[in-house]
Protein backbone atom coordinates (compact mmCIF):
# COMPACT_ATOMS: atom_id res chain seq x y z
CA UNK A 1 0.00 0.00 0.00
CA UNK A 2 1.12 3.71 -0.65
CA UNK A 3 2.39 5.68 2.09
CA UNK A 4 -1.29 7.13 3.83
CA UNK A 5 0.45 10.01 5.29
CA UNK A 6 2.73 11.79 2.78
CA UNK A 7 4.80 15.25 3.87
CA UNK A 8 1.44 16.91 1.45
CA UNK A 9 0.47 20.71 3.45
CA UNK A 10 -1.65 22.01 0.56
CA UNK A 11 -0.93 25.48 -0.86
CA UNK A 12 -3.34 27.42 -2.97
CA UNK A 13 -3.11 25.25 -6.61
CA UNK A 14 -0.73 26.85 -9.14
CA UNK A 15 -1.93 26.55 -12.77
CA UNK A 16 0.17 24.46 -13.94
CA UNK A 17 -0.70 22.08 -10.78
CA UNK A 18 -4.47 22.47 -11.70
CA UNK A 19 -3.17 21.27 -15.46
CA UNK A 20 -0.80 18.47 -14.40
CA UNK A 21 -3.33 17.14 -11.71
CA UNK A 22 -6.21 16.77 -14.62
CA UNK A 23 -6.82 14.24 -16.89
CA UNK A 24 -7.46 15.80 -20.30
CA UNK A 25 -7.96 19.64 -20.45
CA UNK A 26 -9.19 21.86 -16.99
CA UNK A 27 -12.64 23.44 -17.44
CA UNK A 28 -12.25 26.79 -17.40
CA UNK A 29 -14.58 28.99 -15.10
CA UNK A 30 -13.59 32.58 -16.04
CA UNK A 31 -16.48 33.68 -14.09
CA UNK A 32 -18.41 33.30 -10.55
CA UNK A 33 -19.41 30.45 -8.76
CA UNK A 34 -23.06 29.37 -8.82
CA UNK A 35 -24.35 28.86 -5.81
CA UNK A 36 -27.67 26.76 -4.55
CA UNK A 37 -29.81 27.01 -2.06
CA UNK A 38 -30.17 23.93 -0.39
CA UNK A 39 -31.82 20.71 -1.78
CA UNK A 40 -33.42 17.96 0.71
CA UNK A 41 -32.93 15.59 -3.06
CA UNK A 42 -29.16 16.06 -2.52
CA UNK A 43 -28.88 13.34 0.31
CA UNK A 44 -31.08 10.95 -2.36
CA UNK A 45 -28.63 11.54 -5.14
CA UNK A 46 -25.45 10.40 -2.61
CA UNK A 47 -27.67 7.02 -1.74
CA UNK A 48 -27.94 6.28 -5.52
CA UNK A 49 -24.50 7.01 -6.57
CA UNK A 50 -23.05 4.99 -2.96
CA UNK A 51 -25.31 2.07 -4.32
CA UNK A 52 -23.97 1.76 -7.74
CA UNK A 53 -20.40 2.22 -6.23
CA UNK A 54 -20.66 -0.89 -3.62
CA UNK A 55 -22.18 -2.99 -6.55
CA UNK A 56 -19.25 -2.37 -8.41
CA UNK A 57 -17.04 -2.75 -6.47
CA UNK A 58 -18.21 -5.05 -3.63
CA UNK A 59 -15.82 -5.54 -0.56
CA UNK A 60 -13.25 -2.81 -2.02
CA UNK A 61 -15.12 -0.06 -0.44
CA UNK A 62 -14.12 0.48 2.94
CA UNK A 63 -16.04 3.44 3.10
CA UNK A 64 -18.32 5.81 1.74
CA UNK A 65 -19.63 8.70 3.04
CA UNK A 66 -21.68 11.88 1.52
CA UNK A 67 -19.30 15.23 2.23
CA UNK A 68 -19.11 18.75 1.06
CA UNK A 69 -21.82 21.35 1.41
CA UNK A 70 -24.55 19.32 -0.13
CA UNK A 71 -24.23 16.69 3.07
CA UNK A 72 -24.75 19.32 5.31
CA UNK A 73 -28.59 20.20 5.33
CA UNK A 74 -29.52 23.85 5.23
CA UNK A 75 -26.46 25.44 3.69
CA UNK A 76 -26.13 26.85 0.51
CA UNK A 77 -23.67 24.77 -2.40
CA UNK A 78 -23.03 23.85 -6.04
CA UNK A 79 -25.19 21.54 -6.97
CA UNK A 80 -22.45 18.72 -6.96
CA UNK A 81 -22.52 15.75 -5.02
CA UNK A 82 -19.06 15.41 -3.14
CA UNK A 83 -18.73 11.39 -2.22
CA UNK A 84 -15.60 10.18 -0.04
CA UNK A 85 -14.88 6.73 -0.82
CA UNK A 86 -12.15 5.30 0.64
CA UNK A 87 -10.28 1.94 -0.51
CA UNK A 88 -7.44 -0.08 0.26
CA UNK A 89 -4.80 1.74 -1.48
CA UNK A 90 -5.95 4.50 -3.90
CA UNK A 91 -2.95 4.35 -5.76
CA UNK A 92 -3.47 0.66 -7.07
CA UNK A 93 -5.60 2.00 -9.76
CA UNK A 94 -6.06 -1.55 -11.62
CA UNK A 95 -7.67 -2.93 -8.45
CA UNK A 96 -11.08 0.05 -8.87
CA UNK A 97 -10.78 2.38 -11.46
CA UNK A 98 -12.01 -0.06 -14.41
CA UNK A 99 -14.96 -1.38 -12.10
CA UNK A 100 -15.43 2.78 -11.68
CA UNK A 101 -15.71 3.63 -15.16
CA UNK A 102 -17.95 0.37 -16.41
CA UNK A 103 -20.04 1.74 -14.24
CA UNK A 104 -20.23 4.80 -16.01
CA UNK A 105 -17.87 6.53 -13.75
CA UNK A 106 -14.63 8.85 -15.54
CA UNK A 107 -11.75 9.48 -13.88
CA UNK A 108 -10.69 12.98 -13.99
CA UNK A 109 -7.40 13.96 -11.26
CA UNK A 110 -5.17 12.04 -10.31
CA UNK A 111 -2.83 13.59 -7.48
CA UNK A 112 -0.20 11.11 -6.69
CA UNK A 113 1.53 13.81 -4.45
CA UNK A 114 -1.48 14.65 -2.34
CA UNK A 115 -2.50 11.19 -0.50
CA UNK A 116 -2.35 9.24 -4.03
CA UNK A 117 -6.07 11.45 -4.51
CA UNK A 118 -7.92 10.70 -7.38
CA UNK A 119 -11.88 12.03 -8.64
CA UNK A 120 -14.34 10.35 -10.82
CA UNK A 121 -16.94 12.43 -12.38
CA UNK A 122 -20.27 10.65 -12.21
CA UNK A 123 -22.46 8.79 -14.90
CA UNK A 124 -25.42 10.66 -14.91
CA UNK A 125 -25.46 13.22 -12.07
CA UNK A 126 -22.96 15.91 -11.22
CA UNK A 127 -20.58 13.98 -8.77
CA UNK A 128 -16.75 14.44 -7.28
CA UNK A 129 -16.02 11.24 -6.20
CA UNK A 130 -12.80 11.65 -4.27
CA UNK A 131 -11.27 8.60 -4.16
CA UNK A 132 -8.19 7.51 -0.47
CA UNK A 133 -6.51 4.88 1.05
CA UNK A 134 -7.28 3.20 3.89
CA UNK A 135 -5.38 5.30 6.57
CA UNK A 136 -5.01 8.88 5.29
CA UNK A 137 -5.15 11.21 7.17
CA UNK A 138 -7.36 13.28 5.07
CA UNK A 139 -9.95 10.89 5.66
CA UNK A 140 -10.69 12.12 9.32
CA UNK A 141 -10.48 15.97 8.47
CA UNK A 142 -12.99 15.63 5.66
CA UNK A 143 -15.49 14.20 7.98
CA UNK A 144 -14.53 16.22 10.95
CA UNK A 145 -15.30 19.27 8.90
CA UNK A 146 -18.28 17.89 7.81
CA UNK A 147 -19.69 16.77 11.40
CA UNK A 148 -18.97 20.30 12.42
CA UNK A 149 -20.78 22.13 9.95
CA UNK A 150 -23.93 19.65 10.71
CA UNK A 151 -23.88 20.14 14.34
CA UNK A 152 -22.67 24.23 15.07
CA UNK A 153 -24.74 26.67 13.63
CA UNK A 154 -22.36 29.47 14.24
CA UNK A 155 -19.60 27.57 11.91
CA UNK A 156 -22.47 27.20 9.30
CA UNK A 157 -22.92 30.43 9.28
CA UNK A 158 -19.72 31.37 9.07
CA UNK A 159 -18.76 29.25 6.26
CA UNK A 160 -21.77 30.08 4.31
CA UNK A 161 -21.25 33.82 4.18
CA UNK A 162 -17.62 32.80 3.28
CA UNK A 163 -18.62 30.68 0.62
CA UNK A 164 -20.83 33.89 -0.48
CA UNK A 165 -18.79 36.41 -0.42
CA UNK A 166 -16.26 34.35 -2.16
CA UNK A 167 -18.84 33.15 -5.15
CA UNK A 168 -19.08 36.27 -6.32
CA UNK A 169 -16.13 37.20 -7.84
CA UNK A 170 -14.57 35.91 -10.76
CA UNK A 171 -12.51 32.80 -10.60
CA UNK A 172 -10.83 31.22 -13.77
CA UNK A 173 -11.16 27.79 -12.42
CA UNK A 174 -13.18 26.38 -9.74
CA UNK A 175 -10.28 25.25 -8.13
CA UNK A 176 -9.48 28.89 -7.05
CA UNK A 177 -12.49 29.35 -5.05
CA UNK A 178 -12.16 26.15 -3.17
CA UNK A 179 -8.07 27.23 -2.05
CA UNK A 180 -9.57 30.80 -0.88
CA UNK A 181 -12.08 28.70 1.58
CA UNK A 182 -8.88 27.26 3.13
CA UNK A 183 -8.18 29.97 6.24
CA UNK A 184 -12.09 29.63 7.38
CA UNK A 185 -12.04 25.73 6.64
CA UNK A 186 -8.76 25.57 8.32
CA UNK A 187 -10.44 27.64 11.42
CA UNK A 188 -13.85 25.45 11.55
CA UNK A 189 -11.61 21.73 11.58
CA UNK A 190 -9.08 23.08 14.70
CA UNK A 191 -12.46 23.95 16.82
CA UNK A 192 -14.08 20.94 15.75
CA UNK A 193 -10.99 19.11 17.03
CA UNK A 194 -11.09 21.09 20.47
CA UNK A 195 -14.56 20.37 21.08
CA UNK A 196 -13.82 16.73 20.08
CA UNK A 197 -10.77 16.68 22.97
CA UNK A 198 -12.81 18.96 25.12
CA UNK A 199 -15.52 16.23 25.11
CA UNK A 200 -13.13 13.02 25.48
CA UNK A 201 -11.75 15.59 28.92
CA UNK A 202 -14.98 15.51 29.77
CA UNK A 203 -15.56 11.72 30.01
CA UNK A 204 -15.87 9.75 33.33
CA UNK A 205 -12.87 7.70 34.12
CA UNK A 206 -14.55 3.55 33.55
CA UNK A 207 -15.14 2.03 36.41
CA UNK A 208 -13.17 -0.94 37.60
CA UNK A 209 -15.23 -3.85 38.39
CA UNK A 210 -15.36 -4.45 42.27
CA UNK A 211 -13.18 -6.85 43.40
CA UNK A 212 -16.00 -9.72 45.51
Amino acid sequence: MADPTPNVDRAPSAEEEIVAARIGPPTLLNGPIYLAEYDPDWPRLFQREAERIRRALGERVLLVEHTGSTSVPGLAAKPLIDILLVVPDSADEPQYVPDLEAAGYVLRIREPDWYQHRVFKGPDTDVNLHVFSEGCEEIERILLFRDRLRADDADRALYERTKRDLARRTWKYTQNYADAKSTVVEAIIARARAARHARHDESPPSQAPDAR
